[in-house]
């Protein structure tokens, strides 16, 4: 709900705090990306923003693992460190309102997603401003706990690229980069997805 929506006998008066808080990113937040390239860095690969049960979209998944990660911002979902202690001026209750909303809706989207087969991972937004790479692993061991069997190494080496098709080819391909950069693509910074 924005400023300007109105309830049957509320209406949002606007404020600085809410002009403030109207711009805040609801995708690609900082701690979410902070998390992203920590849990990058320990192995894990994911994708973005992925529906994991009707109207329940994470903000990333480990989809070998079956792990659907929320990073919940303090004031938005109400941390127990963080959250607002108590609401003043004149949009005290619609903002009470609308924190309650998102946590009913935290509670049902980690009951779908549950139900739908995945392990939900919420983890608060001052956990990964604090130590990003334990949140990380936090992550980690949920993925180990997960039913799914590491890929296996294929049995055939990988192709080197141009060596079957060129005679005249050095041995290696003539690349310089090493067989294992060659084997696999390089993810794109940050982002966990290949190129």
């Amino acid at each position: 709900m924005t400023e300007g929506d109105s309830r049957p006998g509320q209406q949002w008066v606007p404020t600085a705090e809410g002009e403030h808080l109207r711009g805040r990113r609801a995708r690609n937040t900082r701690p979410e990306i902070l998390l992203r390239k920590a849990v990058h860095r320990l192995g894990l690969r994911f994708r973005l923003q992925r529906q994991v049960a009707p109207r329940c979209t994470a903000d990333f998944v480990l989809p070998r693992h079956h792990v659907a990660l929320f990073v919940d911002g303090c004031f938005w979902h109400d941390c127990p460190d963080h959250g607002p202690k108590r609401f003043q001026g004149p949009n005290a209750s619609l903002w009470r309102d609308k924190i309650n909303a998102n946590k009913a809706r935290d509670r049902r989207n980690t009951e779908q997603a549950t139900a739908a087969g995945w392990t939900v991972v919420r983890i608060w937004e001052c956990e990964v401003r604090r130590d990003a790479m334990g949140a990380a692993q936090k992550v980690a061991k949920s993925a180990d706990g997960g039913t799914t069997t590491p890929r296996r190494p294929s049995a055939t080496p990988a192709r080197q690229p141009g060596s079957a098709d060129r005679p005249d080819a050095p041995s290696g391909g003539g690349s310089t980069r090493s067989a294992d950069s060659q084997s696999r693509p390089a993810p794109r910074p940050g982002t966990g997805r290949l190129l």
